[in-house]
């Protein structure tokens, strides 16, 4: 059974493209278009093996997603990686003490990403 990723972010155009990348590998993409959405899915059945999740979002930024899925017990252990557009330090520093697992800026390559999720998921680095 492949490992289920959702990718969460209010930019139709950004979920195309991660979509795209992660089916060519044989990932099955869930979507969210809102944190609300994404709270939704992750609290369902079954869970999301990770989670892509952009900070920049209207109503619930992806920072109060994050801290959402760290301090609920049930999903605590899900890995998240940020893919945002928000590159100073202190964005990146705000990331890891919310509780990400792995940064991506946007924009990103396939072989960043790819990266990033076999680094998080314990694959050992991205292959070719």
């Amino acid at each position: 059974m492949s490992q289920k990723i959702l990718v969460v972010d209010d930019n139709p155009d950004s979920i195309t493209i991660l979509q795209s990348i992660l089916e060519t590998r044989g990932y099955t993409v869930l979507v969210a278009s809102s944190g609300v959405e994404a709270l939704r899915i992750v609290d369902g059945d079954p869970k999301p093996d990770l989670v892509l999740l952009d900070v920049m979002m209207p109503e619930m930024n992806g920072l109060e997603v994050l801290q959402k899925i760290k301090e609920t017990h049930a999903t605590a252990r899900i890995p998240v990686i940020l893919v945002t557009a928000k590159t100073h330090d202190d964005d990146v520093l705000s990331g890891y003490q919310y509780g990400a697992d792995y940064y991506i800026t946007k924009p990103f390559t396939a072989k960043q990403l790819l990266y990033g999720i076999d680094l998080v998921l314990g694959k050992g680095g991205a292959r070719e």
